[in-house]
């Protein structure tokens, strides 16, 4: 618990509130809770709690992992672990969202952030938790098309992103950092707002 109150002021104080909206992510790994800044990421955070709501992080898996960066999930279910003749393709997904960096949160270790192709715009429902401060993904200062947008902080769990951080990992069809055992979200829910 120690280690816990810490994160939790923190994730607090960066989001202002001690209301703010937090989904816990059930993993095979143990739990892990992030509280969302609706204020400063209101397009990001609707997007993946409609996600959420779907059901469409039950049973994916953390596909990209790199020890001393981030872990990545919200795309690929247990199939992909198993090693295929071909790869499968992503979950299907809603339409892109509006980049929102630039927002006032930065990427700072146990900060969750929306995943996203070349294309600024390109962001739909695979996520990634950075391990480490990295600053460098918040974008140019004075290029909004830049950055990958932070839309909360990890508030309880960061000893299981810890553990998932260290997994051991191996390159499989376009995947370069899939952990060789299966680590599953097996349920993502929305938890109850404080009154």
């Amino acid at each position: 618990m120690t280690k816990t109150l810490p994160l939790l002021l923190a994730g607090l104080l960066m989001l202002g509130s001690a209301t703010a909206q937090t989904v816990k992510l059930q993993t095979t790994e143990g739990d892990i809770r992030i509280a969302l800044d609706a204020e400063k990421a209101p397009k990001t955070v609707a997007n993946f709690i409609q996600y959420v709501k779907a059901g469409h992080y039950n049973g994916v898996v953390f596909h990209r992992v790199i020890d001393g960066f981030m872990i990545q999930s919200g795309g690929y279910d247990r199939k992909l672990n198993d090693r295929p003749a071909k790869s499968p393709h992503p979950r299907p997904t809603k339409a892109p969202i509006p980049l929102e960096s630039h927002n006032g949160l930065t990427n700072v270790r146990g900060s969750i952030a929306m995943a996203r192709t070349n294309h600024p715009h390109s962001a739909s429902s695979q996520f990634f938790i950075n391990v480490a401060d990295n600053r460098p993904l918040d974008g140019e200062p004075d290029n909004p098309a830049t950055g990958y947008a932070v839309f909360g902080q990890v508030i309880e769990g960061m000893e299981v992103v810890d553990k998932i951080r260290m997994a051991e990992v191996a390159p499989y069809d376009v995947h370069q950092h899939l952990p060789v055992k299966a680590i599953v979200i097996n349920k993502a829910l929305i938890e109850p707002t404080p009154k």
